[in-house]
C-alpha cells in the first residue's frame, strides 16, 4: 500500500506551486515500484494538473526534477502557460538554483569551477560520468561551487548549477574526488557520517520571475538529518 509522506508546500499562486521535497520520495514512477511518488501527491491534491505537461508523459506539472533522496525546492506549474513559461527559463537557464551538500574530504580550492561534460557511464546504467568512464552523447555541464564548513573527515559546500543534467552534483563531486556523503551510487564504498542514511544533497532554494514578471525566490530549511549531522560534524 502507498504511503504519502509530508510535504510542505513552501509557495502557491495560481500558475506556480512550490514544495519541498521530502527524501525518499520519487518524482513519478519508474513502472517497477508501486510506492507512492510526488505524482500521486500532485493528482490527489489537483487533479485537473493531470492536463498540465507534455501529453505522451504521467508528470503533471513537473518541469524539472530532483532524486528521490534529495531535499528540498521543486517547483510545479498548475497550468500549461505556466508549464510552457517554466520550461522556457529552465531551458534559458534564466533559473538560479542553489544546493548544499555534505561531502567527503576538503576540496583543494574553497571555490571553483567544475566544467566537465557528462554522458552515460561505461559499466552501470543507473549511473552518468565525465571523462573516459562516459560513452554516448556527452552534454555541457557546469557547477559552482563554494566550501561552506570545514569537518574533520568532511566539508559542507554550496553548489550553483548552471545545467541541469541527470545527476549533475552527484558526477561531478566524484569527478573532483568529493564525492556526496552516503550516495548510494558514487560513493557506495564510503562509511555514512553519523545521522545520514541518505545522499547529503539538498535544494536549498530557487530564484526567477515570475509568470507575471515579479522575482520571487523560494528557500527550503536544511533538512533535520542534515541539520542534525553537522550538528556532530561541528561537535
Amino acid at each position: 500500500m502507498k504511503k504519502e509522506p509530508k510535504i510542505d508546500i513552501l509557495y502557491e499562486d495560481n500558475n506556480i506551486l512550490a514544495i519541498n521535497k521530502p527524501a525518499g520520495l520519487a518524482v513519478h514512477a519508474d513502472f517497477k515500484s508501486m510506492n507512492y511518488t510526488l505524482t500521486d501527491w500532485i493528482l490527489e491534491r489537483h487533479p485537473e494538473m493531470i492536463e498540465v505537461g507534455e501529453s505522451s508523459l504521467n508528470r503533471p506539472g513537473i518541469v524539472h526534477r530532483l532524486d528521490a533522496d534529495t531535499t528540498g525546492v521543486l517547483v510545479l506549474a498548475k497550468n500549461q502557460q505556466a508549464y510552457e513559461y517554466l520550461k522556457k527559463i529552465f531551458k534559458e537557464r534564466k533559473i538560479q538554483k542553489v544546493y548544499h551538500a555534505i561531502v567527503y574530504g576538503h576540496p583543494k580550492d574553497d571555490r571553483g569551477i567544475i566544467d566537465k561534460p557528462i554522458g552515460r557511464n561505461k559499466g552501470d546504467f543507473r549511473m552518468k560520468s565525465t571523462g573516459a568512464s562516459a560513452r554516448g552523447e556527452m552534454k555541457e555541464a557546469l557547477t559552482y561551487y563554494k566550501v561552506v564548513d570545514k569537518f574533520k573527515d568532511y566539508s559542507l559546500v554550496e553548489l550553483r548549477p548552471k545545467t541541469g543534467r541527470t545527476h549533475q552534483l552527484r558526477v561531478h563531486l566524484k569527478a573532483i574526488s568529493h564525492p556526496v556523503a552516503c550516495d548510494s551510487l558514487y560513493a557506495k564504498d564510503k562509511v555514512c557520517p553519523d545521522g545520514m542514511k541518505r545522499q547529503a544533497l539538498h535544494a536549498s532554494s530557487i530564484e526567477f520571475k515570475l509568470p507575471n514578471g515579479g522575482p520571487i525566490k523560494i528557500d527550503a530549511p536544511l533538512p533535520a538529518d542534515m541539520d542534525k549531522t553537522l550538528a556532530k560534524l561541528r561537535g
